[in-house]
């Protein structure tokens, strides 16, 4: 196995982020075309994570084409990869009904994509689901995920007030069971501390669904964990603490930096507390994060760099490019990815970050917190 970081030692560089986005979203299409993906995921993994993504990007480049076809085209192409299989998926279930699950990430995205008020009605119906006291809170299948889908929907239905008010009626139950939840909020009976299983994500998601009604609630559960942070500016995978060693958005500094820097106006008595630890966070990411496993969002370099400023941010995206990660490779430096073509895992999440660098985003996780 190869380490896990290299020293970051560089003098400080960039590339074009608008060349390499097209480099990225080539790769994507010639490596893992439609066909050629393992259906299931939702919008964590497989075609329906690589439709979002390309959906998303038509919106800031309408006439981008990639390998023949529009942007609009490709997302069509990968949707129908997921429907084709649809007959394939379980469904949402108790347990099962966060951004890995496919029924909720197509009716998602169809209902945001094409407005429509039946398919919006349909995923509300599936809070059922999410609030049984046997479904967990955190965000990949659980309550915090099913809050993000109910947020991609909402903002398609502004000029509803009919479907508005559902979703936002289905938001406030669904958080509801969430504050009712026994602390600390746990997954798989373990009390986890970060971004995709653990307290920064579930309260990230509450309060961006709707800050002025619950930021003021979820005050004390961020200060607490806050406290958690370690001398080295990482945060724990879970408490009780173990070895301080992953430094990565879904366990670690990089997701709990990212979720502050997105609800940091929300809580103006912790805003000291939320600084220090963003530059603290951001000194233990400078000097662990650029990671061997594959660039991702989820537990790579492209994650990691979006809790950056704007340098060292461009800095980490130049050890994602097509040309760093063969040199990588090469040297067996390389941990690869188990879904490459993902938005979570792969090829999908790194076009995303070079879209941020090239539009000057504010720097966010599709799939997480730029809604």
């Amino acid at each position: 196995m190869p380490p896990r970081y290299f020293k970051n030692d560089a003098p400080l560089a960039r590339r074009d982020p608008r060349r390499q986005l097209e480099a990225s979203l080539t790769r994507l299409v010639n490596d893992n075309p439609p066909n050629e993906i393992r259906p299931g995921g939702g919008l964590f993994k497989g075609p329906v994570s690589v439709a979002y993504v390309f959906l998303v990007l038509q919106q800031m480049y309408p006439n981008l084409v990639i390998e023949g076809h529009a942007l609009g085209t490709w997302s069509a192409a990968y949707l129908k990869q997921a429907q084709d299989n649809i007959a394939s998926y379980p469904g949402p279930s108790i347990g099962k009904c966060g951004i890995t699950d496919d029924i909720l990430s197509l009716l998602a995205i169809g209902a945001a994509s094409s407005k429509d008020a039946e398919m919006a009605a349909n995923l509300c119906d599936y809070s059922a689901e999410a609030i049984e006291p046997e479904t967990e809170n955190e965000m990949l299948y659980g309550r915090a995920g099913y809050l993000y889908l109910l947020r991609l929907v909402k903002a398609s239905f502004v000029d509803d007030p009919k479907t508005l008010q559902l979703i936002t009626d289905t938001q406030d139950d669904v958080i509801d069971v969430i504050l009712d939840s026994p602390r600390p909020w746990k997954w798989r009976g373990k009390t986890y501390i970060g971004a995709v299983h653990g307290a920064m994500g579930i309260i990230t998601q509450v309060v961006l669904t709707n800050p002025q009604k619950y930021a003021e609630k979820m005050e004390t559960e961020l200060a607490v964990l806050l406290t958690y942070q370690y001398d080295s500016g990482n945060f724990p995978s879970s408490v009780p603490p173990e070895r301080d060693r992953l430094v990565q958005v879904c366990h670690g500094a990089p997701g709990v930096v990212t979720s502050l820097l997105s609800i940091r106006s929300h809580f103006p008595n912790l805003h000291e507390k939320i600084d220090k630890a963003i530059a603290k966070g951001r000194e233990c990411i400078l000097e662990r994060g650029l990671l061997t496993k594959e660039p991702c969002l989820c537990h790579g370099i492209s994650g990691n760099a979006l809790a950056l400023e704007d340098a060292e941010f461009e800095h980490f995206l130049t050890y994602t490019t097509g040309h760093e990660m063969k040199s990588m490779e090469k040297d067996g430096m390389l941990e690869k990815s188990s879904a490459p073509e993902s938005l979570f895992f792969g090829e999908a999440g790194r076009a995303w970050t070079w879209a941020v660098a090239d539009k000057e985003l504010e720097k966010r996780i599709l799939g997480y917190n730029d809604l």
